[in-house]
């Protein structure tokens, strides 16, 4: 015993007097931190290469808290917020450390930098840092950032919730963070409000505005359902009586239960068809469908999926939405599924179906074997709509990235962002129908009164073309995208392999390619400062890619029958 609390004393003496008072080691992988100071928040220093540790946050003799993070052994990447405020209740506060690995031959956790480095601050400084975050696109205000969640719009606001993780930009802690915008372009950053608890980490769903106060909440409460992430993925419910900013977990959770290993994702909708409440799910691979008067009691339908379709990797993040095929007076409906692996050019990416859909069976009017892609980048995933959108609109954000290389992109401060706002509807080519994708026209108002030649780090350009057309974005490093239409093979292609950076995967370097249905008559390309979405003007074809240019594009290079283009600074 003398001898463990010797080699306790030695260790403490070698980090130094302020964190002797504050870190008690047990182990070489194992140490309490006893929190002295209550500021706001604790800052914990991150290195990404360093193995997880996991933390209790413990007040008094009861456990508050859990998370992941990946503490400094040898440098600091950066910091993330632990917010103490959140127990300003409790008199004695202390984190309970773990860290993965076997140190016992290398002098253990002790040695590691972030003791020396961990902070007490009034406020956690979230100003933009980073070389590539976008200027009008959605990005978490730190840490990492998945697929959109639960998103509506009430009262001239557009609510987005997204899987986040507040103490690292990496996969971990799944958390529904909170953005807010009345333009879909300005977003503000307003919180974690649904986060894990017993029943697991929180995984993706949907909101929606309860107008008829069917599930008992007050009307017009706000109703989520997502995934509860734990031993088992099973289905819970929050609802919010304040617009969204705060959520009261239903004390019924779970409200669904399967034995599906991968099941997933609900998807909320109300079908005036029926009179009811739809709700569609991924299982497996396929989608689940079920209805309910009340939001809480949901009877199974149906299932859709088997042998449609890509089945290259996982389904994930559904919607089912009715909506008029443009020219005509027909009414279909489509199925959003996504999917990872398997995409037309490898990894993440959107599919749908179209067809009919009575409440209770969805029929899909392709054969089984066609698959139909929303986009044809690479960076283009978990896309799903907002409820309540204005005027009928499915409005869509997808998430901008690809699960061969999301945790590895080049930023620090955060990663990830979504893809502008699209709008989306049908249209009929050759006897089928397809999901058109355009721009929503929030993009467009914010668009510059004067356009110019010039390139920016933020803008739309928009092209007139006159049959096949090659066009070059490049910068004096060499660094350049190429952009390909072809009108007799109706096809449009982009090529990243010289846009910046790439190797930190060996699956970013890539060409793409899009069927366009049709001959293109303009295009509108939406540069930021890591990204580029090409659209058909009449919304035939979406292509989302990310890049990482080592200095921005200032150069337009077209060849072809057309040398018209237009460049507008977007605000």
């Amino acid at each position: 015993m003398k001898r463990n609390i010797l080699s306790v004393l030695i260790a403490l003496a070698s980090i130094g007097t302020a964190c002797a008072q504050e870190t008690q080691f047990l182990s070489s992988n194992h140490c309490l931190y006893r929190i002295q100071q209550k500021d706001k928040c604790l800052l914990l220093p991150v290195q990404e290469s360093a193995e997880m540790s996991n933390i209790k946050v413990i007040a008094g003799n009861k456990q508050m808290k859990s998370l992941n993070v990946r503490l400094a052994m040898n440098k600091v990447d950066y910091y993330v917020p632990l917010y103490l405020d959140e127990f300003n209740e409790e008199k004695t506060l202390a984190l309970d450390i773990h860290v993965n690995g076997n140190y016992r031959n290398d002098g253990g956790i002790s040695t590691f930098t972030c003791w020396k480095n961990i902070k007490n601050a009034e406020s956690f400084d979230t100003k933009n840092r980073e070389q590539y975050r976008p200027l009008y696109h959605h990005t978490p205000a730190y840490g990492w950032m998945n697929d959109p969640n639960g998103m509506f719009f009430k009262d001239g606001v557009w609510h987005l919730y997204f899987q986040h993780n507040p103490y690292g930009s990496q996969w971990e802690n799944m958390t529904w963070g909170h953005s807010t915008s009345t333009d879909l372009i300005h977003w503000t950053f307003q919180g974690d409000p649904v986060q894990p608890d017993a029943w697991g980490s929180i995984f993706s769903g949907s909101s929606v505005v309860d107008k008829n106060n069917t599930a008992g909440f007050g009307e017009n409460a706000i109703v989520a359902l997502y995934t509860s992430a734990g031993e088992n993925q099973t289905q819970s419910m929050a609802y919010s009586t304040d617009n969204g900013k705060t959520f009261t977990k239903y004390d019924g959770n779970p409200i669904i239960t399967s034995n599906v290993p991968d099941f997933r994702d609900p998807h909320m909708f109300w079908n005036e068809d029926i009179k009811k409440w739809n709700m569609i799910l991924a299982a497996g691979q396929q989608m689940n469908i079920y209805s309910s008067d009340n939001l809480k009691d949901w009877k199974f339908e149906s299932s859709f999926g088997a042998e449609y379709g890509s089945h290259g990797g996982v389904w994930e993040c559904p919607d089912l939405m009715k909506m008029k095929v443009r020219g005509t007076d027909k009414e279909k409906w489509m199925l959003v599924c996504n999917i990872n692996p398997g995409g037309p050019s490898g990894g993440s990416a959107t599919q749908y179906f179209v067809g009919d859909f009575d409440g209770h069976k969805f029929t899909c009017e392709s054969k089984p074997e066609v698959t139909k892609w929303m986009d044809y980048g690479k960076d283009h995933y978990a896309t799903v709509t907002f409820d309540n959108a204005p005027n009928g609109r499915h409005v869509a954000l997808a998430w901008m990235s690809n699960w061969q290389y999301a945790n590895q992109v080049p930023t620090l401060q955060y990663r990830s962002a979504n893809s502008i706002p699209r709008d989306l509807g049908l249209f009929e080519y050759k006897g089928n129908t397809y999901c058109s994708v355009t721009p929503s026209e929030e993009i467009t108002a914010a668009r510059s009164k004067k356009p110019s030649k010039s390139l920016s780090e933020a803008c739309e350009m928009v092209v007139n073309l006159k049959g096949d057309a090659t066009i070059t974005l490049s910068n004096s490093k060499g660094e350049k995208v190429v952009m390909t239409y072809k009108a007799k093979d109706e096809t449009f292609s982009m090529d990243r392999t010289l846009s910046g950076k790439t190797d930190f995967s060996s699956d970013f370097a890539a060409i793409t390619t899009a069927p366009v249905y049709g001959k293109m008559n303009k295009l509108r390309i939406f540069i930021d400062k890591s990204s580029i979405e090409v659209f058909d003007n009449d919304g035939k074809m979406a292509m989302t890619n990310l890049v990482f240019p080592t200095k921005p594009y200032d150069k337009v290079t077209i060849k072809g029958k057309t040398k018209k283009y237009a460049v507008y600074k977007l605000k």
